[in-house]
């Protein structure tokens, strides 16, 4: 998440409309201000998912694992146009499809996000901003199973996480053929193990 000064949102409702602006400072410590988030998964062919260290200076979880993109919208931007922007400033993809999986809420005592999830494959050359992210690798399923609750990753990750399980899980497919998901693309082997889980 790239912060920029005096950065503001558009407030939204329950509904996702917006009713107001706020500035960052004020969505983070008051969850009555509902703002919106692109998070992308990226995943490689083999099935694994980058995950992004967050520099230990974030003022939001500091130190920990999180999603692979995650960023808040611009005032007036889609949630698409949001993970691109984003998926360039976090790790300098472009060019690449994206496929829309589902759209959820987090609520917690610092803040409340309407976000909307994508998915990709990559598996090329990252670049990141080391003052927002300390590092990035891809885990496996098993990797990431293993770690859950132990602190090592932010809780919004965790709860992604699940939402992801859940999703796969009830995805209409036969576990015999490739899933092909992002245009041109096709996951056979894609967290295969998560329906065993």
């Amino acid at each position: 998440m790239t912060e920029k000064k005096s950065e503001i949102f558009d407030i939204v409702d329950e509904n996702d409309q917006v009713i107001g602006q706020a500035p960052r400072s004020c969505c983070h410590g008051d969850p009555s201000l509902i703002h919106r988030v692109a998070h992308v998964l990226v995943f490689n062919p083999a099935g694994s998912l980058l995950l992004q260290k967050r520099a230990r200076t974030k003022d939001i979880q500091p130190g920990k694992w999180d999603t692979s993109v995650g960023g808040h919208l611009d005032p007036g931007e889609s949630y698409r146009e949001a993970a691109l922007r984003e998926m360039k400033e976090e790790l300098g993809i472009t060019g690449i499809p994206l496929t829309y999986l589902y759209s959820s809420k987090i609520r917690n005592d610092i803040e409340s996000e309407n976000v909307a999830t994508y998915l990709t494959c990559y598996d090329g050359e990252l670049t990141f901003p080391l003052e927002e992210i300390e590092e990035v690798r891809f885990w496996s399923g098993a990797e990431i199973d293993a770690v859950l609750g132990r602190g090592q990753f932010t809780p919004n990750f965790e709860e992604e996480w699940t939402l992801f399980k859940d999703w796969w899980r009830r995805l209409p497919i036969a576990s015999d053929r490739p899933v092909a998901f992002c245009a041109g693309d096709s996951f056979p082997d894609l967290l295969k193990d998560l329906i065993n889980n």
